[in-house]
């Protein structure tokens, strides 16, 4: 991605620590959060320094380098962090494995990511197809280059799609409770793509006056019938974009995939906290008598997918 005109990934390994853009300080502030040790790491995920399932799974990546004295707790504090997201157990399943066959930890890491950014660049090339001039699209939650440490998902197809010349303009929904759409908002403006941010229950507004044409999400575990979790919120846009005859794409690396679920009935939604609602940017919105209930993803079910956009092709069926 690109930052004040230079590039920059959403986290990076340097001198024996993982660096990671602080996300919970974007967009006001950009500060870079170090992690020297792997509760470090297992904070940052769990906290949401780094979010966005393939930046977690990235994350995760390097946290195994710096507990690789200690294999089996690291792996399982790290898997301990964030329940929903699969890349975080794809990554931490997949450096168990390269260790043990006796493979160097920070190499079997850095190839991680670097495939992982191409990935994102060649979800970002099919997806680009879809992309017609003047489309007006839909994104849920943050999806970009900060989700992904590079190119994104949801969000690579737009990057490819602008760098082409192509004209085209975004809806960002905010994303409540965390205010992701801000991120997509970051990003979008350092990249100069025309955008806007809208309230989460403007979009069928938006959809019935026929200003919506198309809707790109990401995800944080799609299993073998094609249901998907992603941020709150997601499930209602698909059912509105199907209800107004709007196609409703997910963009997701194979790392993504989780073949060890039939249904979306089986993914366990993580719970978050009470303050991720009740306060904004240190202001407390709601009383403390105010009870909350906060869950960060929702399911969306197969039936309302027109596509899944991955690194290898466009398909409607998985395989």
């Amino acid at each position: 991605m690109k930052i004040e005109g230079k590039d920059c990934r959403a986290l990076w390994f340097e001198d024996g620590t993982l660096k990671f853009i602080d996300q919970r300080k974007l967009p006001y502030k950009l500060e870079i959060y170090t992690a020297k040790t792997v509760d470090d790491v297992a904070f940052a995920i769990k906290d949401m320094v780094v979010r966005g399932a393939p930046a977690i799974g990235a994350a995760a990546t390097y946290g195994m380098v710096l507990g690789v004295n200690d294999l089996k707790n690291t792996a399982e504090k790290l898997r301990k962090t964030r329940p929903t997201a699969y890349d975080l157990f794809y990554a931490v399943d997949f450096m168990v494995s390269k260790i043990k066959d006796g493979g160097d930890a920070l190499d079997a890491a850095n190839n991680y990511v670097e495939d992982l950014i191409d990935r994102c660049r060649r979800i970002g090339e099919n997806g680009e197809e879809l992309i017609k001039e003047g489309m007006k699209i839909l994104t849920h939650c943050n999806a970009g280059a900060l989700a992904t440490v590079d190119y994104g998902t949801a969000l690579a197809p737009f990057y490819i799609a602008h760098r082409k010349g192509k004209k085209f303009f975004v809806y960002a929904d905010e994303t409540r409770p965390r205010c992701q759409g801000l991120l997509t908002d970051w990003e979008l403006t350092q990249e100069g793509i025309d955008h806007a941010v809208i309230a989460d229950n403007a979009a069928g507004h938006f959809m019935k006056n026929g200003e919506i044409d198309m809707v790109i999400t990401g995800a944080d575990r799609i299993v073998s019938n094609g249901d998907f979790a992603n941020k709150i919120g997601t499930y209602e846009k698909a059912v509105l974009a199907k209800e107004n005859n709007i196609p409703f794409y997910v963009a997701a690396p194979i790392s993504t995939f989780d073949k060890t679920i039939k249904s979306g009935d089986e993914i366990i939604i993580e719970e978050r906290g009470r303050d991720e609602l009740a306060i904004i940017n240190n202001c407390k919105i709601m009383p403390d008598y105010t009870k909350v209930k906060n869950p960060a993803f929702d399911v969306t079910p197969a039936e309302y997918v027109t596509g899944y956009i991955t690194e290898e092709k466009i398909t409607k069926k998985l395989e």
